[in-house]
């Protein structure tokens, strides 16, 4: 049994999760797709060469493109890559791409299609728990730089997504427990029940095949689809999605990308909920709930005390800035996500102090 969930507007598609599903590629593909690039990782090997002879027995022609694992994955050497592939094949506009990976990967591949011919179709099959819930579904698309995650990019909509939740059978623990942090996120910014499940069986939440993890991922997904619907190019609510984001980013960059994502979401929740209680809009005992929620999972809510000016500075280039003015999405209550614009940087330092270790 699968569930769909549509998200968008004028480019509507299917978020398709259950086990089994990776059956429904070829027909999420489309009928008139001749060449199919199945862009994957290094770890993906044998389930890149499965799928793109699942692809060839249909009389589809697969073009195999194998990039770095993780975030080694979104360069420019990477995407310079893939473009000489596809024009070596000869792709043209009717061709498609495949995401076949995590979160990395299917940013990757969702970019490499929106820039070939000016936008080709593409289908994204994330393979862990953090794709399926944050990177793969939305449309947001792009690569990383050295001056910070995520800034050069495009918003390119998938032709569809598929969760098989099988994939996750192989996926390391620390993995899937990183990517619950983006799930948390969706409960505190939107569904509440998330955190009620979490708290109620921690152990289930962390199991891959458990019904309250599935239950979860769908949770994640619908708060992603509901957003991204009404507003698809981040002007408006979408920003709420990055809760913790800004932290995280610049954890991310100050660490060399070492840090998991999800680790580094959920030490940058901490520093926006200590954030908005400093700036009188977090309750404390919201506060106290995210410690609880994340510390169950297994996930960190500190950082290492030493390292302010390189992380102000990359918090500085976050994409949410406007000008020189540093804007973060705070809490006002469970669910009630806000902005806070251009915050003392007395404040800011003073957070990060108490998120320390």
């Amino acid at each position: 049994m699968s569930t769909t969930i549509t998200v968008g507007t004028d480019e509507q598609y299917d978020v398709t999760i259950g086990s089994g599903v990776l059956a429904q590629l070829p027909a999420a593909l489309g009928e008139k797709v001749s060449r199919v690039a199945v862009v994957h990782p290094r770890t993906l090997r044998a389930l890149g060469r499965t799928v793109s002879q699942q692809l060839a027995d249909l009389g589809l022609r697969p073009l195999l493109i194998e990039v770095p694992d993780g975030e080694g994955a979104k360069t420019a050497e990477t995407l310079t890559m893939c473009w000489a592939l596809l024009g070596q094949a000869g792709f043209t506009r009717s061709d498609a791409v495949v995401g076949l990976g995590g979160g990395a990967v299917t940013d990757l591949a969702g970019f490499v299609a929106a820039s070939w011919l000016r936008g080709v179709g593409v289908v994204q099959v994330p393979t862990t728990l953090l794709g399926m819930v944050d990177a793969a579904v939305g449309g947001k698309t792009g690569i990383n730089t050295a001056e910070g995650k995520n800034l050069v990019g495009a918003f390119h909509p998938p032709r569809a997504v598929i969760c098989d939740l099988d994939a996750l059978r192989t996926l390391p623990h620390a993995d899937l427990v990183a990517g619950l942090a983006e799930v948390v996120k969706c409960g505190f910014i939107a569904d509440p029940v998330i955190l009620d499940l979490v708290a109620a069986d921690p152990a289930a939440a962390t199991s891959w095949d458990s019904a309250t993890l599935r239950e979860l991922v769908e949770r994640a997904i619908a708060v992603k689809a509901k957003v991204v619907t009404n507003d698809l190019k981040e002007s408006g609510e979408r920003e709420f999605l990055n809760y913790g984001h800004t932290f995280a980013h610049g954890v991310e960059q100050v660490e060399q990308y070492t840090w998991r994502h999800g680790e580094a979401v959920a030490v940058g929740m901490m520093y926006v909920a200590r954030l908005g209680e400093l700036a009188g809009r977090t309750p404390p005992e919201l506060v106290a709930r995210h410690s609880e929620a994340l510390a169950s999972l297994g996930l960190p809510r500190t950082y290492r005390g030493d390292r302010w000016p390189a992380l102000i500075a990359a918090m500085g280039r976050d994409k949410k800035n406007r000008g020189d003015l540093m804007r973060f999405v705070v809490l006002d209550g469970l669910a009630k996500p806000g902005r806070l614009e251009g915050p003392e940087p007395a404040l800011l330092e003073e957070a990060y102090r108490l998120i320390s270790e």
